[in-house]
C-alpha cells in the first residue's frame, strides 16, 4: 500500500497546525501568569533579521493552505496577515485548519505530477506536485512550525518536546 498526497499534506498539516495552536495556548497562559506583555512574546525573535513570531505563524499557515489550493487547483483563499496576538494567531491557525479539512481526498488525485509553478524572490521554480509537497513545502512548513515553538521556548515558556507535537 502506498502513501496518498492527501495523507502526506492534509493530516499532517491539521496535525502540526493544531500543535502549534497547543504551544500558543502555553505561550499566552505563560504571558498572563507571569505578568507579561503579550507583545513581549509575539515580538520574539532569535536574531534581529529573522521573523518575529506572528510572520512565522502566517507562513506556516501559507504553507498549509497554499499547498493544498496547488495541488488541488482550487484558489488560494487569502489572509491580510495582520495578526498580532495570540488570539488573532488562534483564529488563523483554525481558519487554516478548517479550510484545508474541506478539500476531500479525491481532489488529490493526480497532483503527485501537477506542475506547480511559484516565483519566489523574482525567480520562477516549477515542480512536479510529489517534488512541491516533499521538498519544498514541507521543509519551510516545518522550519516555520520549529521556529515559532523555538521562540517560546527562548522567551521562557514552559515547553518540550511533547509540546511540539501538541501532547505537552
Amino acid at each position: 500500500m502506498s502513501i496518498t498526497i492527501y495523507e502526506a499534506a492534509v493530516p499532517v498539516f491539521v496535525s502540526m497546525l493544531e500543535a502549534m495552536a497547543h504551544v500558543l495556548s502555553k505561550a499566552e497562559a505563560h504571558a498572563a501568569e507571569k505578568g507579561l506583555d503579550e507583545a513581549t512574546l509575539t515580538g520574539a525573535r532569535h536574531a534581529e533579521d529573522m521573523l518575529p513570531l506572528p510572520k512565522q505563524v502566517q507562513i506556516a499557515t501559507d504553507m498549509a493552505k497554499g499547498c493544498v489550493s496547488r495541488l488541488t487547483g482550487r484558489d488560494i483563499p487569502s489572509y491580510e496577515d495582520t495578526e498580532t496576538t495570540f488570539a488573532e494567531l488562534q483564529a488563523r491557525i483554525t481558519k487554516t485548519i478548517q479550510y484545508v479539512k474541506t478539500v476531500p481526498p479525491e481532489d488529490f488525485e493526480g497532483s503527485e505530477d501537477r506542475e506547480i509553478t511559484l516565483t519566489i524572490a523574482g525567480n520562477e521554480m516549477t515542480f512536479p506536485g510529489r517534488v512541491y509537497l516533499f521538498g519544498f513545502v514541507h521543509p519551510n512548513f516545518y522550519f516555520h512550525v520549529t521556529t515559532a515553538y523555538t521562540l517560546m521556548r527562548a522567551a521562557g515558556v514552559p515547553l518540550g518536546k511533547a509540546d511540539y507535537f501538541g501532547r505537552g
